[in-house]
């Protein structure tokens, strides 16, 4: 059950006032057990500053992921036992850019005053929603008066900034700059494993570009238009299905507009996501004779995927061998 977040600052100290400490920290929620003893408590909110956050952490961090596996993130609100825990955190790492539009009144309503929280985004070069829609090379910007909406409450920006694998390194950068600040005793473990990862994003880069430079100018058709930092970096346009916003249907003259794109630049796939439901890509693709394909913004694992191992890297490789795949 969510509450709004008046309510569940009230309820917070109410329960403080008649339970206690002891009370709060009961095993009825979930929260950081006897494991995160001796450790930075950390709680981030969506899956790539969780798997950001473990990276550059390692062993001398515990790690809580805010907005559940599967869950897709722009609605989500907190429950009053998510701001329990918060209770109890030494770090909240947000990604920002407008991603978490509630997270400022979140931490309005916290009471923990050792609370260090990080916006990870804070060193990103961003998007303006307006650029995003500018990609969209000869579709029609009309149409869009319900997104202005969206846009007010997500933000003015794309806050998908981890699709380029420089912005990620940036977001671990600024982690690794918090934890340094709360636990400077373990701060050469932090830089290690912060120096593996560089190393990481910029093999990856590599990858992007080098898969990539033969479609330089290429459009996708994606399930929404969060791949603007990607396209951005690799040289290629997308066609959103929906805004920036994943949460919002196409009309039909947009969907007949995005079909005689498909036809005219000789598009071959149709992506969707997996928190996204792929009836509209579906429709499209068969009215355009293109097959489907699903390529990841990231921003919510599966809790399937999670417990098998999948981390950033795996899934951005995904994401090359799809695009890739994409324009063969």
């Amino acid at each position: 059950m969510k509450f709004s977040l008046r309510r569940l600052f009230s309820g917070v100290l109410a329960v403080s006032l008649i339970s206690g400490a002891a009370g709060l920290l009961c095993s009825c929620r979930r929260g950081f057990g006897k494991e995160a003893e001796g450790k930075v408590k950390v709680v981030a909110t969506i899956f790539p500053v969780y798997d950001f956050a473990k990276r550059i952490g390692g062993e001398n961090v515990a790690v809580k992921m805010l907005i559940p596996a599967g869950t897709e993130p722009h609605e989500w609100e907190p429950s009053t036992n998510d701001m329990l825990m918060l209770e109890e955190a030494d770090l909240f790492v947000y990604s920002g850019a407008g991603m978490e539009p509630w997270a400022e009144d979140v931490l309005g309503s916290v009471q923990n005053k050792d609370l260090v929280a990080l916006e990870a985004s804070k060193d990103v070069a961003l998007l303006k929603t307006s650029e995003v829609h500018d990609m969209e090379d000869g579709l029609d910007k009309g149409g869009r008066e319900e997104e202005e909406g969206h846009e007010h409450r997500h933000g003015e920006y794309d806050p998908h900034v981890w699709l380029s694998p420089k912005n990620a390194e940036a977001e671990m950068e600024a982690i690794a700059e918090a934890l340094i600040s709360i636990d400077e005793e373990n701060a050469d473990a932090y830089r290690k494993n912060l120096e593996e990862a560089k190393k990481a994003c910029e093999e990856l880069d590599s990858a992007f570009r080098e898969g990539l430079k033969a479609y330089e100018g290429g459009y996708i058709v994606v399930a929404h238009e969060a791949y603007g930092y990607l396209c951005r970096e690799y040289g290629l346009k997308q066609i959103g299905i929906e805004g920036v916003s994943a949460d919002q249907e196409p009309d039909a003259a947009r969907m007949r507009e995005i079909i005689d794109k498909v036809s005219e630049y000789g598009i071959k796939c149709i992506f969707f996501e997996q928190l996204v439901d792929p009836k509209v890509a579906q429709t499209i693709a068969d009215e355009a004779g293109c097959s489907t394909m699903a390529l990841s913004p990231l921003d919510g694992l599966s809790k399937d995927d999670i417990d098998a191992g999948r981390d950033y890297f795996s899934v951005m490789q995904d994401n090359l061998k799809a695009l890739v795949s994409s324009f063969e």
